[in-house]
């Protein structure tokens, strides 16, 4: 087994009746990292989770989560796996911390660890001061964090989330955003389901993309930029003050590589330019070194929405 938290999908395939909802799919990811399992409505995401966590089994193929077959030592393999899949609800009568006390049951937490354990996870999600407060009274982005916090209650390394954020209205996005932010930082593997490009973007290191149940590709999200983006790539730069033309055209349009610039508003600027990565990097040096307050630097959704479009188009 590796030492490091994995997860493994070998040759998965699932059909319903004539439908192909999953082909051959492989995928082998390894590390404490996020990565963002992209496709549209209907690619296969959310049935390759639920074949990853034994929801339903497979046609043909295999799972394993820390190197354990979830199809034949279910209860091993997913002891260190933290779940949410479709996003089901403790019960409403219920507080945080009574439903949270239940699910840690559940998972095995040793009695004299239930209590800590909770206090950690509603710190997590940023609920302590609901704790004992009734969970049907909860707007639905509160529900969600309590359904991530069940999720993290008996300390695993591996999180598998089924579009997290989806439903809910900005804030409650923002939130959810920010919780797989910080579950980054405790040397945890997240796999994230989404089809939301800007979540993808703000929080994911690595993006597979599937459609009609079929790997396109996996990789960071900056070799996926770099490959797909035909050589030219795009940065939002954000200024502390409102710009105005004349710096744009004498400093930033004037650097090595800069192609073109866009005000997107007065306090951010979105520069086009050739070359990948080691350019990017180049290029925030650069802007830092003008010392014209910038306080942002990064890749706009827009880029991986657009190579998101092409390779679900070349997929069809």
């Amino acid at each position: 087994m590796m030492n490091k938290p994995n997860i493994e999908i070998v040759s998965l395939t699932k059909k319903f009746g004539s439908f192909k909802a999953l082909d051959n799919l492989d995928l082998q990811i390894e590390g404490t990292k996020c990565v963002g399992f992209l496709g549209p409505n209907g690619a296969g995401k959310t049935t390759a989770l639920k074949l990853l966590t034994d929801m339903i089994f497979p046609t043909k193929g295999e799972c394993f989560i820390n190197g354990i077959s979830v199809q034949k030592e279910r209860k091993l393999a997913l002891a260190d796996a933290g779940l949410l899949i479709e996003s089901p609800e403790i019960y409403p009568s219920l507080t945080p911390y009574e439903g949270l006390e239940m699910v840690a049951d559940l998972r095995g937490v040793p009695p004299r660890e239930i209590k800590d354990r909770i206090s950690e996870v509603l710190a997590e999600v940023k609920m302590e001061s609901w704790a004992d407060k009734k969970i049907g009274e909860f707007s639905k982005g509160m529900k969600q964090r309590i359904n991530i916090a069940a999720s993290l209650v008996h300390d695993p390394d591996v999180v598998i989330l089924d579009e997290p954020a989806t439903g809910l209205d900005p804030r409650g996005m923002a939130e959810v955003r920010e919780i797989v932010r910080k579950l980054k930082k405790r040397n945890r593997l997240i796999f994230m389901s989404s089809h939301i490009l800007q979540e993808v973007t703000e929080v994911c290191d690595e993006v597979a993309l599937i459609n009609k149940g079929k790997l396109l590709f996996y990789d960071t999200l900056g070799n996926v930029i770099d490959k797909f983006s035909d050589g030219h790539s795009s940065v939002d730069v954000g200024f502390a003050e409102p710009v105005n033309e004349a710096l744009i055209n004498r400093g930033l349009s004037a650097i090595s590589g800069v192609t073109s610039s866009e005000v997107l508003d007065p306090k951010r600027v979105r520069l086009r330019f050739k070359g990948g990565t080691e350019t990017q990097k180049k290029l925030l040096e650069e802007i830092v070194g003008l010392h014209i307050g910038v306080v942002s630097f990064s890749e706009p959704s827009s880029t991986l929405e657009d190579i998101y479009m092409k390779q679900i188009e070349r997929g069809d």
